[in-house]
């Protein structure tokens, strides 16, 4: 199954997933979109329901998060598409941060998937990497601002924080689904207690607020809440729209290695490292102290303690956390230009 930015089979626990997201004749309606895209005229032609038994299809998937609508930024036309399984729809099921016993299904049954997709991983391990080596990034870093030089021959807009939430009228504030499906499985955040700390931007902003999985927040809401999930030490991630860093921000993430979907799967054995940045932490050895500040807040784990901290640049995202958090100032964080970082997973000895 290729529903996503990642490949992998259906089994029973993804069917068990969509049946709790879709109906039956949701589920068929869904079928018949063979394309990425459709405006409503295109949808009336696929299907022998009447406008308003359409609508309603449409309304109800909208509403569970199954397919987007999101006007054309061309042309102001409502677009309808179907939205990906994974990353996507595990986004949604658990985004509006509900806490009953269907939600704590939804958890458990995606806790199942993650631990199936490890023992896939495991078992075919030369294969799945080899395979995942090329594919384009899922997301992309944005560094801490205030630990970035900038200067505007050298820094693109939208890699300086303030910027992006500059650029956007409509922002929505989101749960974590990442935290809130550990709550919902009782392994909470070790590393922070902030859940509404997601963002949506822009039109895709829009459709958040309008389906209620998020609501609408001011500039200076989404700055103060940037700058708790740094005090954190939570990382910036990045989504555009088809994950093509040259189209605009759809969402923020603020993540952490012990919940975040892209970090704990890599760290279980699921995936690898697969994010798109362009920094890189350096250390300056004359004012490093050896203390290990860096190496508690690095989610990447690209940095180890001997004389002084060293950094392994081949993991280093160039997220910034660790020269915000320094207290010595022994860090500086240097712009290398557009880079993906791959990590395979770690190979596990019980498989």
């Amino acid at each position: 199954m290729k529903a996503g930015s990642l490949p992998f089979p259906i089994n029973d626990t993804v069917i068990d997933i969509l049946k709790m997201v879709i109906t039956e004749e949701q589920a068929k309606f869904l079928v018949l979109l063979r394309k990425s895209s459709y405006n409503f005229e295109q949808l009336k032609t696929l299907t022998d329901m009447d406008e308003v038994a359409l609508k309603k299809m449409i309304k109800d998937l909208n509403h569970s998060g199954a397919l987007t609508a999101i006007p054309s930024m061309s042309t102001g036309v409502m677009v309808y598409r179907i939205v990906p399984f994974f990353p996507g729809m595990l986004e949604f099921t658990l985004m509006r941060g509900e806490t009953n016993e269907e939600t704590k299904e939804i958890a458990r049954l995606w806790q199942k998937f993650f631990n199936e997709t490890v023992q896939l991983t495991q078992k075919n391990y030369d294969i799945v990497v080899k395979s995942l080596k090329d594919r384009r990034s899922v997301d992309r870093i944005i560094p801490v601002e205030e630990e970035i030089e900038v200067q505007e021959e050298k820094i693109i807009p939208l890699e300086e924080m303030s910027k992006i939430i500059e650029k956007y009228d409509a922002i929505a504030l989101t749960t974590c689904y990442c935290r809130h499906q550990k709550d919902l499985i009782g392994n909470p955040c070790k590393t922070t207690d902030l859940r509404k700390n997601c963002f949506g931007f822009g039109r895709a902003a829009e459709f958040l607020i309008r389906e209620n999985f998020g609501e609408k927040i001011s500039k200076e809401d989404a700055l103060r809440i940037m700058k708790e999930s740094e005090d954190a030490g939570l990382v910036h991630k990045a989504f555009h729209n088809g994950l093509d860093p040259a189209k605009e921000i759809e969402g923020i993430c603020q993540c952490c290695k012990c919940c975040c979907g892209t970090f704990a799967s890599h760290y279980a054995g699921a995936a690898p490292f697969l994010s798109q940045t362009s920094y890189l932490a350096k250390i300056n050895e004359e004012n490093c102290v050896a203390c290990g500040t860096c190496v508690e807040k690095c989610n990447a784990e690209a940095i180890e303690l001997e004389d002084t901290a060293i950094v392994d640049e081949e993991r280093c995202i160039g997220c910034g956390l660790c020269a915000y958090h320094c207290p010595e100032d022994a860090i500086e964080m240097e712009r290398t230009g557009p880079r993906n970082v791959f990590v395979p997973p770690p190979k596990l000895e019980n498989y």
